[in-house]
């Protein structure tokens, strides 16, 4: 019983352990997250029955605790509501107790039953998997150590871990706490990357936070989301069917007149409109006027460049402070930052189409006699703003 059934050399009880925690990282991702509490893909039943399977044997938790508490994180997001936020708990009590706070969160009754709907309620479920979880977690200890001896244990507990670790630990901790930002949500979520082959996609944070229900998480040509290639491949296999991607406003080039299309693509990307604006607008006014600052005006000015870009309702004082400073430093800033903020403030309120498309016309003719030349090309291309083919159809 020292080595088993199986006697493998060192590096092959690593392949195991690498490939079976992998397995249960896809499961998490596309069966958990993206299939059952975003309902961003439907998959076969048979599909499901094989994810459903190797969570009880691997972890143990319950889908319906599961959905109930990712559901009820985006719901209350960094209030003291949310059952995981490192802004609420700390970084440090997320990171090496984020199991812990998920088995808190699973003994209220109320975030399951408010949360927790149309997850699977079969059989299986109701006199197996959620009766007798951990039954499933000690039969893979049993299959670990027949088939791989003492080494097997090693390899059950780096089973065991896996996920509270990278899930519970790194992604809901780090990912809002430490990062980049392709979008300026309201909460803190971040991408941690390079980590996908570890987590399956799920670094990818803050564009999951910006767009809930897309089935995809990468965004930027640079990123890959592995989670969205074994979609693929399991679509070409017709036992997964996506339902929802992130929408992209593409730019017409023909396209110069405000309509129904622009607003709609406006209101739906918003979160991209915003993105490009900081890219195409207001960075290269900062770097002008960097380059034509002294010294004293351009410390204000790389003081505050963070701040420029950053959603308002995420910054502290200090961080005011020194956007205050930057705007009051340099007209031309100050200009295009108030233009982002009129642009913004068009989807925060309720108005009829028809209004949105002559708030949009007024906007964009102000920012064309502005004198400023990245605003000015932003005015113009916006016009040509249209939503077209999402990923999914591609």
């Amino acid at each position: 019983m020292l080595y088993g059934y199986l006697h493998l050399p060192w590096w092959g009880y690593v392949a195991v352990a690498l490939a079976m925690t992998h397995m249960t990282i896809v499961t998490v991702t596309l069966f958990l997250h993206r299939c059952q509490a975003h309902r961003a893909l439907d998959m076969h039943p048979a599909l499901q029955h094989v994810f459903r399977f190797w969570l009880w044997l691997t972890t143990g938790m319950v889908t319906k605790e599961w959905v109930a508490i990712h559901r009820k994180h985006h719901a209350k997001c960094e209030t003291p509501e949310d059952p995981h936020s490192p802004h609420v708990y700390g970084i440090r009590k997320v990171m090496l107790e984020g199991a812990e706070l998920y088995r808190d969160e699973t003994n209220r009754p109320e975030t399951m039953e408010n949360y927790g709907h149309g997850t699977p309620n079969d059989w299986l479920e109701r006199h197996l998997y959620s009766r007798h979880n951990y039954l499933g977690i000690s039969l893979m200890a049993a299959v670990d150590l027949a088939l791989f001896g003492v080494y097997g244990m090693i390899i059950w507990a780096v089973q065991m871990l896996w996920i509270p670790f990278w899930a519970a630990g790194v992604i809901n901790g780090l990912g809002h706490y430490r990062g980049y930002r392709n979008y300026e949500t309201t909460d803190g979520s971040t991408n941690v990357s390079p980590i996908g082959l570890i987590v399956g996609g799920e670094e990818m944070h803050n564009n999951h936070h910006a767009f809930p229900s897309s089935a995809k998480f990468s965004m930027r040509r640079w990123e890959f989301d592995i989670g969205w290639m074994y979609i693929r491949i399991l679509q070409a296999l017709h036992l997964v069917r996506v339902k929802k991607v992130a929408p992209r406003p593409l730019f017409v080039p023909n396209k110069d007149k405000l309509d129904v299309e622009t607003a709609r693509a406006v209101v739906v990307g918003r979160l991209h409109l915003m993105a490009n604006y900081a890219r195409q607008v207001m960075l290269p006014v900062l770097r002008e006027e960097l380059r034509r600052a002294d010294d004293s005006c351009r410390r204000l000015l790389k003081r505050g460049r963070r701040a420029l870009v950053r959603e308002e309702t995420r910054m502290d004082e200090r961080a005011k402070a020194r956007l205050a400073d930057a705007l009051a430093s340099c007209e031309s800033l100050n200009t295009v930052y108030q233009f982002r903020q009129r642009l913004q403030a068009l989807w925060s309120r309720t108005q009829a189409t028809d209004t949105l498309i002559g708030s949009l016309q007024e906007w964009c003719a102000q920012a064309e006699a502005s004198g400023i030349r990245a605003l000015q090309d932003f005015a113009r291309n916006l016009r040509g703003y249209s939503l077209g083919q999402t990923a999914a159809t591609r």
